[in-house]
């Protein structure tokens, strides 16, 4: 039996959603080519990095025992036996009383168990006085401290970012196994909406919604497939769902999810499969259906820009992460209440913040208004079980995801 505008929590809602993922293949790609996509499995280093042991400074490599005392009116001297030259093993050992000269970066020479900074040291023919003590191990990275061909160095989860191919290319990973990028159709509904490049006439608005899909999708880790406007005709409607279903792993459906008579989301969702939820207690986007076809989940968005965001980002990101086997961490961000904010008990409230320091302000704005999303930093989440916080609250937000 569908239930019409039988709101649900969110919490119920995110677990009816998520149990319709199924998650995406694997493959492997080129590493040139891995960023934005997730690794499929852990990635061990094919060596140990670094392969030897290094000095962090440029200075001398030294045993620590021999510069206990150092100071500067009281300076240690050693004996230089040697250098050591950038990309070559040492052609020497250190022992006690000698010292040899190593760059930053350079093979850590036998017998050595510290390195001393040049700005502590100075040189006088074959010797070297020596102005501070260290300590063993210091101002040295040992052999496999970064990376281990032990352990993993990434994990099965990790989204591909600049940094993250970095760490690929140590660990000599040229051919990255990776989560297919889950494929998420857009159809925007309504006899009002039209194409960006067309001036709008009376009535009429621009299609928001499929582009503000598009960019979400893309910073969530999928490919977005805009099937393109279609107007409040069932028969259309009902073969844009049966295109979508056909080319992509999710559809959302942007308007037609409230209540009215042009409202047949819904119906077609049950007529081509089975309607599992509309509506959810949070606001703004109580209107939201989940359903599926095909065994593809099916999601009606709101048809506000704001409220679809929001819904994006409470619901629809989660299920992006589960698809590709993302393991996200949430970042949250304390601040300071400047104002107070009111919630209905009973359904999460998301209000857009501006986050400062350590204060978070909301941004208020009429309904259906979208330069809140643009004026705000993030999102304050009142939970259902709260009537709001009054201002000098300290509370969580969280910022909008920035790749």
């Amino acid at each position: 039996m569908s239930r019409f505008l039988s709101v649900i929590p969110v919490d119920t809602a995110r677990t009816i959603l998520l149990s319709l993922t199924r998650k995406t293949p694997g493959k492997t790609i080129a590493l040139a080519d891995s960023h934005g996509y997730v690794l499929s499995a852990d990635i061990i280093s094919d060596i140990d990095i670094p392969g030897f042991d290094r000095s962090t400074v440029d200075g001398y490599a030294v045993c620590a025992a021999d510069t206990i005392g150092a100071g500067e009116s009281i300076p240690v001297m050693l004996r230089l036996s040697g250098r050591v030259e950038m990309g070559d093993e040492p052609s020497g050992n250190v022992s006690f009383g000698t010292c040899m000269y190593i760059p930053t970066g350079a093979y850590l020479p036998p017998g050595a168990d510290a390195v001393v900074m040049v700005e502590y040291c100075e040189e006088m023919g074959n010797d070297v006085f020596i102005s501070k003590p260290v300590a063993v191990g210091e101002n040295i990275v040992f052999r496999g401290e970064d990376f281990s061909s032990q352990k993993p160095a990434l994990h099965a989860g990790t989204r591909i970012s600049s940094r993250v191919m970095g760490v690929l290319a140590a660990c000599g990973i040229s051919e990255v196994p990776v989560s297919e990028k889950p494929r998420i159709a857009i159809i925007s509904t309504g006899n009002e909406i039209v194409p960006v490049s067309e001036i709008p006439q009376g009535g009429q608005i621009r299609d928001v919604n499929t582009y503000l899909c598009v960019g979400f999708i893309e910073e969530a880790g999928g490919i977005p497939v805009p099937v393109g406007i279609v107007r409040d005709d069932r028969t259309a409607l009902l073969d844009a769902l049966i295109q979508a279903v056909s080319q992509a792993d999710m559809v959302l459906i942007s308007g037609g999810s409230s209540k009215g008579e042009r409202d047949m989301c819904a119906d077609i969702i049950r007529q081509k499969g089975e309607l599992m939820v509309h509506g959810i207690a949070l606001s703004p986007g109580k209107p939201t259906i989940i359903g599926k076809v095909q065994e593809k989940p099916v999601i009606g968005l709101p048809g506000h820009p704001a409220s679809a965001y929001v819904v994006l980002h409470a619901l629809v990101r989660d299920l992006i992460y589960t698809m590709t086997g993302e393991i996200s961490h949430p970042v949250r961000i304390s601040g300071v209440l400047t104002s107070p904010v009111s919630s209905a008990k009973g359904r999460e409230d998301y209000i857009r913040v501006m986050l400062n320091e350590d204060t978070i302000t909301p941004v208020f704005g009429k309904s259906g208004l979208t330069n809140t999303l643009v004026a705000s930093d993030g999102l304050l989440c009142i939970p259902a079980d709260t009537e709001g916080y009054e201002k000098g609250t300290r509370v969580f937000a969280e910022p909008w995801r920035s790749l």
